[in-house]
């Protein structure tokens, strides 16, 4: 494998300077796969190249190469012990290479002439072998949006025979001015990306790594996402994991990321509430993860308590609710308007649901999502809660159902993506609502990791079904910014069981429902079984000054428990000298205008 780096600064040999590899040298660094050797065909005051020669051991290569993880993550090695195009064309082995040889470049750092490191250069850039899956469109799509001119050359799969077409191999040549930094960052992180392979298994240390080569210029590139996916070998929990990360890093908002409702939830957000008040279907069928049984399927299992909630990443997933309900039933000025699909389910009872059976109508007990409603509802009635936060609030669920109690006279959604928080916009019709109603409930943008002063003084937070959605070397932050730092009186936190999981499953053929180890959600990072949560639970209400109860959540089983799992903490010191941080995690604090992180 082969790369050059030229400049035409002035004077050219600044190069050396900034590479940290002397001009009049030839040097030889070893990697696991081969040997690497920095050489300079070109080196004067006019113009400086500097080359990266990759020379692949093909036997070290394959040698050691187990099926499984590794064959997994990366499907060009299946046949690689008989033909592989490795040794040649500019891959991961290529970009680790990079990496290795030129890791202080690739820092900004140039120890004796540390203002060039600052300072941009006309740069140029050749690759004669890259394979590029996607073609020439896809080069200079990833590319060009980085500021560089662009020129490729396809590469015929053999010269001989022209009938055969091209094959996936271009020669890129790239010219630009810019950071030499930002240029080997780029090139570390592109190089893999455009051959969508690694030459080894891909772990969630990737994540570090792909975030701190993409520092400054991938938060702000138009393809971030399909980025991300190659570059983490299209492993949808890792990408998730990144793409989360990207809103809180110093140069990304986390307005500009909102994965957390899919592109086309918004049009359907509304249709699902509108098909749950006239035909029994619940939103938990228009957006059930893969493996799920629909709620409304079959019956029998509807009526058991068992179908899977709807799970959106950091939001109160599942839970019915369909807009705000007049606060007296009757007024004619709190109806008006309201959607006559809330108005005419404000006098249904919360524990049943009603299903059209034709000539007349039937009842069947309330699926897990209302049981789940139901459930956080009587703990903030319990505790006496009138202003209340509802975490991670998504699109609007809980918050259309606490709109329904006057008792709850202050409201307030938060949630990670700004596309979530105007699907609920648009869900609970604020727009419609009267003054009174609108003054109830506030929508804002935040992430649970930050603390954030306009969180504290509420009587009760909810966190339903968001936890499991959060990386759990990062609970802590989330732990410190509701506990330690919002400190309501009460916080109603609910997760999965994972021992339920099993009842998902059916043993007969053809049953629906999750395979064995799977999540209810593709968007889970954990889910945890009763003894779990109770430690981890009970170890953040003593370090934040809390006690805490414990309720299941749906029918009971009596080997595997309920299907949700719920705590209620309760505040039991007031005063904040003695609260602890959080332990070893950063946690960046939201202004009160909610403009940005502060450290």
């Amino acid at each position: 494998m082969f790369l050059t780096i030229a400049t035409t600064h002035q004077p050219a040999t600044d190069l050396g300077f900034l590479l940290h590899k002397h001009p009049g040298k030839a040097q030889r660094f070893s990697t696991t796969y081969g040997e690497a050797h920095v050489f300079y065909p070109e080196a004067d005051d006019a113009r400086c190249t500097a080359a990266l020669l990759l020379d692949v051991d093909p036997i070290a290569l394959t040698r050691g190469v187990k099926r499984g993880k590794g064959a997994k993550g990366s499907p060009d090695l299946a046949l690689a012990q008989y033909v592989n195009d490795r040794p040649y064309a500019a891959s991961s082995l290529l970009a680790v290479a990079l990496g290795t040889v030129f890791r202080t470049a690739m820092q900004g750092r140039c120890d004796a002439r540390p203002e060039l490191a600052a300072m941009p250069m006309p740069l140029e850039i050749e690759v004669p072998a890259l394979p590029a899956r996607g073609g020439e469109e896809m080069v200079r799509r990833l590319f060009e949006p980085l500021g560089w001119q662009v020129r490729i050359e396809s590469i015929p799969l053999d010269p001989r025979f022209p009938a055969w077409g091209e094959s996936r191999y271009v020669r890129l040549a790239l010219s630009g001015t810019m950071l030499l930094a930002d240029a080997l960052r780029q090139l570390y992180v592109l190089l893999p990306v455009l051959d969508n392979a690694k030459h080894y298994w891909v772990a969630p240390d990737e994540v570090d790594k792909l975030l701190r080569a993409g520092e400054g210029w991938l938060s702000g590139h138009p393809e971030r996402d399909l980025i991300a996916s190659r570059y983490l070998a299209r492993r949808p929990t890792l990408t998730r994991s990144a793409m989360e990360r990207l809103a809180e890093i110093d140069d990304t908002t986390p307005e500009n990321l909102d994965n957390a409702i899919p592109d086309d939830a918004g049009e359907d957000a509304e249709a699902a509430v509108d098909a749950e008040a006239g035909a029994g279907v619940t939103p938990a069928d228009a957006g059930a993860p893969a493996g799920a049984m629909p709620a409304s399927a079959v019956g029998v299992r509807a009526a058991e308590g068992v179908a899977p909630a709807r799970a959106v990443e950091g939001v109160a997933a599942g839970l019915a609710t369909e807009g705000p309900a007049p606060e007296t039933e009757g007024s004619a000025s709190e109806t008006e308007g309201a959607a006559p699909a809330a108005a005419a389910l404000a006098a249904v009872p919360a524990t049943a649901e009603v299903v059209d059976a034709g000539a007349g109508t039937t009842e069947r007990p309330p699926t897990l999502a209302r049981q789940r409603r139901d459930a956080i509802l009587t703990a903030l009635r319990a505790a006496g809660a009138e202003r209340v936060l509802d975490l991670g609030c998504g699109d609007g669920k809980l918050i259309g159902a606490l709109l329904r109690e006057p008792r709850f006279r202050e409201i307030v959604g938060v949630d990670v993506s700004t596309r979530a928080l105007t699907i609920a916009e648009r869900k609970l019709k604020l727009a419609r609502m009267s003054e009174r109603q609108r003054d109830r409930v506030r929508l804002i943008q935040g992430a649970l990791t930050y603390t954030d002063k306009r969180l504290a003084g509420y009587d009760a937070a909810v966190l339903c079904e968001v936890i499991e959605h959060l990386d759990e070397p990062r609970l802590p932050a989330m732990e410190y910014a509701v506990l330690g730092s919002a400190r309501p009186a009460t916080v109603v936190v609910t997760t999965p069981n994972v021992e339920y999981n099993v009842r998902y499953a059916p043993e007969e053929a053809g049953g629906e429902g999750l395979a064995a180890g799977a999540m209810r959600h593709g968007d889970h990072r954990f889910e945890w079984d009763r003894a779990t949560f109770r430690a981890w639970a009970e170890r953040a209400a003593d370090r934040y000054g809390y006690a805490t109860r414990f309720e299941p959540v749906g029918e009971v089983d009596p080997e595997v428990g309920p299907s949700t799992q719920m705590v209620v903490f309760t505040r039991t010191e007031t005063d904040l000298a003695g609260i602890p941080h959080a332990p070893d995690t950063p946690t960046p604090t939201i202004d009160n205008e909610g403009t940005g992180a502060t450290a």
